[in-house]
């Protein structure tokens, strides 16, 4: 498919999200021009498959809420225009899925459902339609937070070696561990089948350094990022350290943080504070992967859910998920900073943002 085009994910239950929308990205200036919407209920989280032929929506129903079990939906991509025409939905067999990716080979589908702490495991016709869940892998556990009384699953990735797999659950303070049968479609504990994050952390997304020897976790409930080492033929995750996303003196009550990303220089982790309404910035150590604060940036909007660097890592697209908004920064390739280009794409409730 052509380059520079990205897709964003929104809110409609509680938004003026409409579903999926397309946009042609301008690598000089940084710009956003939207080309097309595809509608769709809560269509949050977006992601393509390795041939970028399909894309995959999760559905975030809740059950608590009477919606019913979540959903996934697949489109075909047209390979000129990018536009998207759907394909199939299949149950998530739980409720608020969040997360999802493919397999390096692009025959299953793995999603992460929230409300209910599970990953489910759906096959991929050669034609991009679903096939019903081949497995559905229940975590168990609490943690000692007042939103840890079960697993809460919320975010899906292999590693850089495409060996394992790895889901933040913020209910355990786990990033459980897993293999894949390919073929069969079923998730194997991988050994060792998880690592674990301090008490009360509520892990929710994870980036890997490019050099794949060092990953970081942000904790959604205690405002913090963690280093860890990364062990490619072993698995083990081992804690360095774990610092504030807030700047000294601020307070984290009401406040949590949503996405975590790794520049792809490798030089820097970012995180978003939904609330503080900034993204925190770290200078990475690049022959130890601790980190060392580096600055703050506001979003200029309210409750950024996620960002994205476009593939240049030029730019950063900061999505504010209250005030309808997606801000575009130029990131400084020395320092890490980041600085508004004066461009503000008018989204309604932006959640995902995917460069194709």
């Amino acid at each position: 498919m052509q380059p520079n085009l990205a897709y964003v994910g929104t809110y409609t239950r509680a938004g003026s999200g409409k579903g999926i929308y397309l946009f042609r990205h301008d690598p000089e200036t940084g710009a956003l021009t939207q080309l097309a919407v595809t509608e769709d209920r809560d269509p949050s989280f977006v992601a393509l498959d390795p041939s970028k032929r399909f894309l995959f929506a999760v559905n975030e129903h809740r059950e608590f809420a009477g919606e019913g079990h979540g959903q996934v939906a697949s489109y075909a991509v047209d390979q000129e225009s990018g536009g998207l025409s759907f394909l199939s939905r299949q149950s998530t067999h739980g409720g608020e899925p969040c997360h999802l990716t493919t397999d390096p080979s692009g025959r299953n589908l793995i999603v992460v459902n929230h409300e209910h702490g599970s990953v489910a495991v759906l096959p991929i016709d050669p034609d991009g339609k679903l096939q019903p869940a081949s497995h559905v892998e229940q975590h168990t556990g609490s943690g000692s937070g007042p939103t840890q009384q079960g697993p809460h699953a919320h975010f899906v990735t292999f590693d850089p070696y495409q060996e394992r797999i790895l889901v933040a659950d913020k209910g355990i303070d786990k990033v459980m561990i897993y293999r894949l049968d390919v073929a069969a479609g079923q998730l194997l504990p991988a050994d060792p089948p998880f690592g674990t994050l301090h008490s009360g952390a509520a892990p929710r997304h994870i980036a890997f350094h490019p050099n794949g020897r060092f990953v970081y976790v942000n904790g959604e409930a205690d405002m913090t990022v963690t280093a860890f080492t990364y062990d490619g033929q072993s698995g083990v995750m081992e804690e360095l350290h774990h610092l504030s996303t807030l700047p000294a003196g601020a307070t984290a009550e009401r406040l949590s943080t949503a996405q975590i990303l790794v520049h792809p220089s490798g030089r820097y982790v970012y995180v978003s504070n939904r609330g503080h309404d900034s993204i925190a910035i770290f200078a990475i150590d690049q022959e130890t992967g601790r980190l060392t604060p580096a600055g703050h940036a506001s979003t200029q909007g309210r409750t950024p859910r996620n960002f994205a660097f476009d593939p240049s890592g030029t730019f950063l697209y900061a999505a504010n998920q209250n005030s309808d908004t997606i801000v575009h920064f130029r990131v400084d390739d020395e320092t890490g900073q980041l600085t508004p280009t004066g461009h503000v794409t008018a989204v309604g409730a932006p959640v995902c943002i995917l460069f194709a």
